[in-house]
């Protein structure tokens, strides 16, 4: 049985495919700005991955306590800066998922 902390839990993963010219500016974006999202509250864990046979395609991973902390982080200043910054980079529209743990 799950206890109530991990069934609130939400894993965030957001897939982002970038302009290849623009690969260099969102790793810059992301390294000025990762210790800041990792450290907001209610934020457990933030990982970078990238696709290994697309290098222009990221996926961010990111554990929140509760869909409350992943939507509070959604509207927060911080967000809004690093996300503006983010969209403008794309060559295609980014998907995201929200997970919960299942116990099946």
């Amino acid at each position: 049985m799950l206890n109530l902390l991990t069934e609130k839990m939400i894993k965030r993963i957001v897939k982002m495919s970038f302009k290849p010219e623009e690969v260099a500016t969102f790793e810059e974006v992301f390294r000025a700005t990762r210790d800041r999202i990792a450290g907001f509250e209610g934020c457990r864990n933030l990982e970078l991955h990238k696709e290994k046979n697309a290098p222009n395609i990221y996926f961010t991973v990111s554990h929140w306590e509760s869909e409350e902390a992943l939507n509070k982080y959604r509207n927060s200043e911080l967000f809004a800066a690093t996300w503006a910054k983010t969209k403008v980079l794309f060559n295609a529209k980014p998907e995201a998922w929200s997970l919960v743990i299942t116990d099946l």
